[in-house]
């Protein structure tokens, strides 16, 4: 299937060309015909790397009216993740003038308000959008279109329960879109609470993705670590537990001679977005994340993501290697573990059905 035959306007056809956008995704080719074509809610299971953000953003970007006000709310778990969904539909409107406003905290909150007052689409994060609703300088009370981007993500980081206070906020006859990597039944129960009837799609799992795990003893875990990194043209992410374990493993990549950075709660916005913008232009080749830093880091060529720990869950561990493998390429996903830590990975291997091969290297 091609963008052409998604009975798409000349537009959004033109402006996906430009983009490089060959042929739609999986999760395109299923999101996209029912969201421009039904009245349904959607739920769809897509992980990160899929292509949903276009999916979305397609439809949006055709059914909104430039003339009427807030018509769409797309709620992200981080200002990363907005900063990145917001980008990704102001590329995809063409010459349409749709005003696309982004209100996450850590940002002056009066230029938001005032882009409020002529926006078309919301992008935020949950805290962020709830204060400008009980402010009064936000209302969704004409909004057609509520999308929940990552609800496995709001799920883990306690958000919930303002994803509902949102939801209220808003006008009754709205169309409802969750897109989540895992279905965990917390999702599943607030889909039914909110949504009633929906369509339920999923992507395709990933087979460009090669998992792999190497077995150490702990004291050889940083060794390993700097082998793997010098035995392939490395550039990609490398998650760690603590913001205390990023700081310092970073430094410790530095000394050696490894172009490494790192992105952890300490920095502020602009220190972050600063070093998102040299991992993006390769200055640096290594970016060692947490699982939440990680959030909103949007680059299509990562060649490899690395579990310097595990994470806690099965589910954080399908966002992380969903940042490898993307736009149609290989990748790899290395996980080093201690023999303690073997039980956990094949946890995460059942309950995802996964095959995780061990790797030795030398």
């Amino acid at each position: 299937m091609s963008f052409s035959e998604l009975n798409l306007s000349e537009n959004v056809l033109n402006a996906i060309k430009n983009k490089g956008f060959e042929k739609p995704t999986d999760i395109q080719m299923k999101v996209v015909p029912l969201f421009l074509n039904e009245s349904c809610n959607i739920v769809a299971q897509a992980r990160t790397g899929s292509g949903k953000t276009a999916s979305f953003a397609i439809p949006l970007i055709e059914l909104i009216d430039e003339d009427s006000g807030i018509e769409a709310i797309i709620l992200t778990p981080t200002r990363e993740l907005a900063i990145q969904v917001a980008d990704e539909i102001d590329s995809l409107k063409g010459n349409k003038n749709l005003k696309i406003t982004k209100v996450y905290g850590g940002k002056a909150i009066h230029p938001q308000i005032k882009a409020l007052k002529k926006a078309n689409i919301v992008v935020g994060t949950p805290g962020r959008v709830l204060d400008h609703i009980n402010r009064g300088t936000l209302n969704l009370k004409n909004v057609k279109y509520f999308i929940l981007d990552e609800a496995d993500e709001m799920l883990n980081m306690g958000f919930i329960e303002d994803v509902e206070k949102i939801l209220n906020a808003c006008n009754k006859n709205k169309r409802i879109l969750l897109f989540s990597a895992t279905m965990p039944k917390e999702i599943l129960n607030l889909a039914k609470k909110y949504m009633g009837d929906y369509e339920f799609v999923k992507a395709k799992i990933n087979a460009n993705i090669e998992q792999s795990y190497i077995e150490i003893n702990e004291n050889e875990r940083f060794e390993t670590l700097c082998r793997i990194l010098k035995d392939r043209e490395f550039y990609g992410l490398v998650f760690c537990k603590t913001k205390k374990d990023t700081k310092d493993l970073a430094n410790m990549l530095r000394d050696i001679g490894f172009k490494a950075g790192a992105i952890h709660g300490d920095l502020n916005q602009s220190q972050r977005e600063k070093v998102i913008r040299l991992f993006k232009q390769k200055k640096i080749k290594i970016l060692i994340a947490t699982d939440v830093m990680s959030r909103g880091i949007d680059v299509n060529d990562l060649n490899c993501v690395i579990n310097y720990h595990l994470p806690q869950n099965p589910e954080s561990y399908m966002h992380r290697i969903g940042r490898t493998g993307r736009a149609g390429k290989k990748g790899m996903a290395i996980s080093i573990i201690n023999r303690r830590e073997y039980r956990k990975l094949k946890h995460i291997e059942r309950k995802m059905k996964l095959k995780i091969r061990k790797l030795k290297i030398k």
